[in-house]
């Protein structure tokens, strides 16, 4: 897409002028700080994070209320069914149909959430994938449960053999990819992999920023913050999805803190044992996101404080 935004600058290539990245782990601030500075520049919110895009679990991934997204335009949350799986590719082709859309012309655009690979994808490009058919998905994840991930490898190996030479034969769910990509486009994975996409933001006039907060300061926050969301009805979203009767593989299901109060309400352990899990599981989540951010993300990324003002003129 090309066109001219309200500063009369070109947007080519369908890039986004004057965008703002927001990262940093979980319970760390960032959907404060993005509501705040879209609502003083005029701006619309994208999520950016892969577990706000499900619905159901509007409180256990921490969503914006909805009273702050009436605030300023959020957009790509909730919108994703927890049936579905859920992709870094997918989460690109949304944010590319906002873009086309002009959603997103105009005003500043922020990104905030703690999913690496999207911001990765977004200020960088990745390849673009196709997408697989339900029955070619369906049947490559039952083969892999009827025949097992070495055979399959076997199988690779025969089909692909560029491919399975990289992969563990007991890599199952890479296995898979590779197969059900093949199955559905007559390609190999790896020219998909080598035909990299374009940035979707123009990274010139983007800001760059990522909060660090203090490892025991981010730790009561998690708990505080886990407390809050059972007293929101974390507990009746996850009867809901319970309820749904999933693939306990899908993403959705592995959000934090569904297995453990599953469990609960199941009468496998005791709720506070439970709650104890969740809260643990969600620390050691924030400190792999904090190591991944701290390593990946480069000098133009702004680092701050919880609270800190990020420098950006109004």
């Amino acid at each position: 897409m090309s066109g001219i935004d309200k500063s009369g600058r070109q947007a080519g290539e369908g890039r986004v002028k004057d965008a703002i990245l927001i990262a940093g782990p979980t319970a760390s601030g960032k959907s404060a700080l993005a509501l705040d500075l879209a609502e003083r520049q005029g701006g619309v919110i994208v999520n950016t994070d892969s577990m706000q895009g499900y619905s159901v679990l509007d409180v256990l991934t921490a969503r914006p209320s909805a009273d702050d997204m009436a605030r300023v335009p959020h957009f790509l949350y909730g919108h994703v069914h927890p049936s579905k799986a859920y992709s870094t590719g997918a989460w690109l082709r949304d944010v590319t149909r906002l873009i086309a859309e002009g959603s997103l012309s105009g005003r500043p655009s922020v990104f905030v959430g703690g999913t690496g690979l999207y911001f990765r994808a977004l200020a960088e490009g990745i390849s673009d994938m196709p997408d697989i058919p339900p029955s070619v998905r369906e049947r490559w994840r039952y083969e892999l449960k009827e025949q097992g991930a070495e055979r399959l490898h076997r199988i690779l190996m025969h089909e692909d053999s560029a491919v399975a030479m990289q992969l563990r034969p007991t890599d199952g769910q890479r296995i898979v990819r590779a197969l059900e990509v093949l199955d559905a486009s007559g390609r190999s994975i790896l020219d998909w992999q080598a035909a990299r996409g374009k940035p979707l933001i123009d990274r010139a006039s983007a800001r760059f920023l990522v909060i660090e907060p203090d490892r025991g300061e981010l730790v009561a926050r998690i708990g505080a913050r886990f407390d809050q969301m059972l007293d929101k009805g974390a507990l009746d979203e996850v009867r809901q999805l319970m309820a749904l009767d999933l693939d306990p593989d899908l993403p959705a299901m592995k959000a934090i803190g569904v297995r453990e109060l599953q469990a609960a309400l199941a009468g496998q352990m005791d709720f506070a044992e439970a709650i104890e899990r969740a809260k643990i599981a969600t620390r050691q989540y924030a400190k792999r996101q904090a190591t991944w951010f701290r390593h990946q993300l480069g000098p133009e990324w702004q680092r701050l404080r919880p609270g800190e003002e990020p420098a950006i003129p109004d």
